[in-house]
């Protein structure tokens, strides 16, 4: 018999620092860059304007998520520290009372007290072990493995970078047609709805008509207001 249990599955990365962030990045770079040249089309036919506005939006945008990702994760990574740091102390002061709060935490879960209170002592023998365990219970972190925030700011970065740019590439190969513009980026949309769904339990069809449906509601709003605005001569 093996020593080792069988696996007979694996699970994907939940707690990463960067699922969300490319994701939230590369769906809020389409929406708002297409939503943008079309609000700015609608206003003018003018291509270097609308060329202007979309590199701007696109810079703006790319560098204000890797910022506000970054200093969000690390703001999020020094206040789990801190509580890290205040477990540790407990464990150097503490260490009978933290190993018995530990054995009531298993016996909370079903685990009867008696080998609750053998497993809480076998795993408060190894200081780090046991920190790392009393994290996880109280805090719902896991010391060895928070979240990076420069791993998190280049990941928003790069993935709004590329949800912006697309919106853009007709008027750049010189096609100055907004309906290209809005075929690509709806095309684009929910290719990346669908791409979602392979790391959530929604099919495919769902998460990709709902991001269709949320970026042409927001192009198609901030058109007419840019079509208005035009035409008011403003």
């Amino acid at each position: 018999m093996n020593e080792r249990a069988e696996q007979h599955h694996r699970h994907r990365d939940v707690t990463g620092g960067w699922l969300r962030p490319s994701v939230f990045g590369a769906m809020d770079g389409l929406v708002s860059n297409f939503a943008l040249i079309a609000g700015v089309a609608g206003g003018t036919s003018e291509t270097k304007v609308i060329l202007l506005a979309g590199g701007a939006g696109l810079a703006a945008g790319a560098f204000s998520m890797a910022g506000g990702e970054y200093v969000s994760v690390a703001s999020q990574r020094e206040l789990a520290l801190a509580e890290i740091a205040v477990e540790r102390r407990e464990l150097e002061r503490h260490p009978e009372a933290e190993q018995a709060e530990l054995a009531q935490a298993l016996v909370d879960q079903g685990v009867d007290p008696g080998t609750a209170a053998e497993v809480a002592a076998q795993i408060s023998r190894n200081p780090e072990r046991a920190l790392s365990v009393h994290a996880r219970n109280e805090l719902g972190v896991d010391p060895a493995d928070l979240p990076s925030p420069r791993v998190a700011a280049v990941s928003s970065f790069l993935s709004f970078g590329v949800g912006a740019i697309l919106p853009l590439v007709s008027y750049l190969f010189g096609v100055a047609e907004l309906w290209v513009s809005a075929v690509v980026s709806c095309v684009a949309l929910l290719g990346a709805g669908a791409l979602v769904s392979t790391v959530t339990a929604r099919s495919w069809w769902y998460s990709g008509l709902r991001q269709l449906l949320v970026g042409a509601l927001a192009a198609t709003l901030t058109f007419a207001l840019g079509n208005l605005i035009g035409a008011s001569g403003l």
